[in-house]
């Protein structure tokens, strides 16, 4: 089990890279060469919002990270994981709200640049957090009936 728990922690580790790279390169960039400058204006919320969203995102993974270390101490089947996930969840909420504000102003550009694919790939964001969040519920109810379950077996013996 340790092999497979280390991989994911890098696994984890390298998710936040890219999106660490983006905020010290990528999004600056942007902002200072806009495709259109007429526009430029309408970027700043975007950029803004993209920006806000790393907090909760670096958050999720700093749990994720945590929640590996819980399997490899064997406390897996603990509060600790529960809170965990119920902070990954928290988090995907957030990001996903984040993205549904920005999606406004995702919409002025893709109408003045007349891209309506553009709208769709904002979308993305939004209901990938979404689909995170949910399943985080759903291990995070499992997980916390696991615990009851066992909690009561150790009662009765």
């Amino acid at each position: 089990m340790k092999r497979e728990t280390i991989f994911l922690k890098l696994a984890v580790f390298l998710m936040g890279l890219p999106v660490l790279a983006l905020c010290i390169f990528g999004l600056p960039w942007i902002a200072n060469n806009p495709v259109n400058p007429d526009y430029a204006y309408i970027l700043y919320p975007i950029l803004t919002g993209m920006y806000v969203s790393v907090i909760p995102f670096y958050i999720a993974l700093y749990k994720a990270f945590r929640l590996l270390s819980y399997i490899d101490k064997n406390i897996a089947f603990s509060e600790l994981s529960v809170k965990a996930l119920k902070y990954i969840k928290y988090c995907a909420i957030t990001i996903s709200t984040l993205y549904v504000v920005m999606m406004p102003f995702v919409y002025l550009v893709a109408e003045k640049d007349d891209a309506p694919g553009l709208i769709i790939i904002g979308m993305v964001p939004i209901f990938a957090s979404m689909v995170i969040a949910v399943f985080a519920a759903i291990l995070q109810k499992l997980l916390q009936d696991a615990i009851d379950i066992k909690s009561d077996n150790d009662l009765t013996i």
